[in-house]
């Protein structure tokens, strides 16, 4: 008999946690196991209104502590950082109009066996994404300038923004922005944030 896909289910509310529960319990493919046994589940599913800052920061937290992969069922998916909900093992995002049962079953069983299922627009900017990496690792600039991506990040913090704003205006996660930070500074031995603003300022590139 086919080993059964262990399932742990986490809901911002009781009609979402009951809905899912109650329909992946007769299921044959599923065995729940409690929210709390989070770590000895094959696959989570996760079901919110919207990925807020704070939803964010604990799908980090939780894959920090329990690298299981993740079906996200959302009212209004938005403007979702593609790279965001990686880094947070989400593998599958359904819209909750279109989150039937079955669905539901197909993004447990692919999460679990390695795939995953995304909306088409989340496939496009995570192919964009991807474009973007591959034209800087290509071209990647030599002689003290910026790449667009550096420039849009040192803009917003010579305006004072910290961070976690500057990921949500530009649409990335934390990391990213953090990462294109320490590349830039590497790159041309710059000290710090303070330091990385002058010397955009003063080769006047921003």
């Amino acid at each position: 008999m086919r080993q059964r896909v262990r399932v742990a289910v986490e809901a911002a509310d009781h009609l979402s946690m009951a809905g899912l529960t109650s329909y992946l319990d007769g299921r044959e493919e599923v065995a729940l196991v409690a929210g709390e046994r989070r770590a000895e589940a094959d696959v989570v599913v996760v079901a919110a209104g919207r990925l807020t800052r704070e939803g964010i920061a604990g799908l980090r937290a939780a894959a920090a502590d329990a690298p299981v992969p993740v079906v996200l069922v959302l009212d209004e998916i938005g403007d979702v950082d593609v790279l965001t909900i990686v880094e947070c093992r989400v593998v599958a995002v359904l819209p909750r109009t279109a989150a039937t049962g079955d669905r539901v079953l197909r993004g447990v069983l692919a999460a679990a066996n390695g795939g995953g299922v995304l909306p088409p627009n989340l496939v496009a900017e995570l192919m964009e994404h991807l474009r973007r990496l591959r034209r800087e690792l290509v071209s990647p600039t030599t002689d003290g300038r910026l790449n667009a991506r550096e420039l849009d990040v040192l803009r917003l913090m010579a305006d004072g923004m910290d961070t976690a704003e500057i990921a949500v205006r530009l649409s990335y996660s934390e990391r990213t922005v953090k990462n294109v930070f320490y590349g830039l500074t590497n790159r041309l031995h710059l000290r710090n944030r303070p330091h990385a603003v002058a010397y955009a300022l003063r080769k006047g590139m921003i």
